[in-house]
């Protein structure tokens, strides 16, 4: 608990700002000895706000955030290709329609993105929904309890910080990471935003993650753990949640991936048929990305001791990279990261969260091939709508019900600009979830979309 109040005024004694009501939550029991030359509040002033906060937590033990991911984009750092191999609207919606029926996906179903096209040109590219959402979540807030938020990874597109596109990178976080939050920071000061790393976030160079994680390390409502993954605890003793976050792109840059394409109904194509018709590639990370001295062992390592030893009544794991989903294109990915987790998830976790596929989905896995026990379901929310969008694969989506009965859709909305809100309920040991989305105005209105509960595991 210590380490969580130093870390909070040290970056607070940066900026020279007040202490907020986040320190006294953080807190919640007995006083508070800190010090700060350059700080404005005074003890008492954090005493009152401790014993303001902690008779409110008495009345209310519930714990309640937002998640979202796949924020970080802006068509003012659009992909390279869109600039040098331009479209115009109805080039670009014509190469996305044809990339969807490449996909075997059903033509009824065909969507795009809002488009935007950039002054004095035809060029066109995808409009972003960051500063949308950023809006609808602050909307959200007003109604709702938002203790705090996790941002599930690819805070920067299209390829994180360090990029050689000739732009400054602390404006370029500034404009992808602060801008579209500032909202919700200005009418919640307190909020802090408990980040995770994407791939895009790792595209350029660990240079690049080193230079997020240090911009980050400078905001006082944001933290990013240098290792990229990290643990921390919300709430009180006995109603309180332990959080997991995880490098997922690490994990991942261990293993070569092949990927392999879907068959005309959806179904997965074997790796025998994929080689043997010459389909299918491996995809292998790029050198920098590659883990130094086992790194990606020893981060299964701790995730697995950290959930096994923890005291907390919840625990909740996040990461960018899905474990299941039905976008059509990360199955690959998702059987690899699905035996690297869920031997240890579903043992004692309550909850994964991620991003990844640009839409909103809700799965369960039954966890029967990992665990002899009769529990729950294992809730897996995908929150990946904060700036761009993707549809569904609606032929594969059929497929994974028939092929793996340890599967469930629950729901799931493509085409959207969106977030979730979760309540961890300590009343009724329930996970309660609620997706909401914004439209294409650009309003930052906001729609709710559908909300479930589960059982705590």
């Amino acid at each position: 608990m210590l380490n969580r109040i130093t870390y909070f005024v040290r970056k607070t004694c940066i900026r020279n700002v007040k202490l907020t009501k986040a320190l006294a939550i953080t807190v919640m029991t007995g006083s508070l000895i800190v010090g700060c030359a350059e700080s404005r509040t005074n003890l008492s002033e954090v005493n009152i706000q401790n014993n303001s906060v902690e008779d409110k937590a008495n009345q209310n033990q519930n714990i309640s955030f937002l998640a979202f991911g796949d924020g970080g984009y802006h068509h003012d750092y659009p992909k390279i290709k869109h600039i040098k191999n331009p479209r115009n609207k109805a080039e670009f919606i014509a190469k996305e329609r044809d990339d969807w029926l490449e996909d075997y996906r059903p033509l009824a179903e065909f969507d795009h993105a809002p488009l935007y096209v950039y002054p004095n040109t035809e060029i066109t590219t995808e409009l972003g929904g960051a500063l949308a959402v950023g809006k609808a979540m602050t909307e959200t807030c007003r109604t709702r309890k938002c203790d705090f938020a996790i941002q599930l990874g690819d805070n920067i597109y299209p390829d994180g910080a360090d990029a050689d596109d000739g732009k400054d990178d602390e404006k370029r976080m500034n404009d992808l990471i602060l801008k579209p939050l500032q909202p919700l920071i200005d009418e919640n000061p307190e909020m802090i935003i408990y980040s995770a790393l994407g791939n895009h976030d790792w595209k350029t160079s660990r240079k690049g993650v080193a230079l997020q994680t240090e911009w980050m390390e400078e905001q006082a409502n944001f933290h990013l753990d240098e290792k990229g993954y990290y643990q921390y605890k919300m709430g009180t003793p006995g109603n309180d949640v332990e959080f997991f976050v995880l490098d997922t792109n690490m994990l991942l840059a261990a293993n070569p991936i092949f990927e392999i394409p879907l068959k005309p109904d959806g179904s997965e194509m074997s790796m025998a048929e994929a080689k043997a018709k010459g389909l299918g590639e491996f995809d292998i990370a790029e050198p920098h990305e590659s883990p130094v001295n086992g790194e990606d062992k020893v981060q299964l390592q701790w995730l697995k001791e950290g959930l096994e030893k923890s005291s907390a009544k919840w625990k909740v794991v996040y990461g960018h990279h899905i474990l299941w989903s039905i976008g059509g294109t990360k199955y690959s990915e998702g059987h690899v990261l699905r035996e690297l987790l869920l031997p240890t998830l579903c043992k004692n976790a309550d909850a994964y969260i991620a991003g990844h596929e640009h839409d909103l989905e809700l799965l369960t896995d039954d966890c029967s091939k990992y665990t002899d026990k009769t529990m729950e379901p294992l809730p897996l929310i995908i929150s990946g709508a904060a700036s761009k969008m993707r549809g569904k694969h609606t032929p594969f989506a059929e497929q994974q019900e028939k092929r793996y009965p340890e599967y469930e859709l629950l729901w799931s909305k493509s085409f959207v600009w969106g977030y979730a809100h979760i309540t961890l309920d300590n009343d009724k040991d329930k996970l309660n979830v609620e997706f909401f989305t914004t439209p294409v105005d650009e309003s930052g209105k906001v729609i709710k979309e559908a909300s479930f509960s589960f059982n705590r595991r």
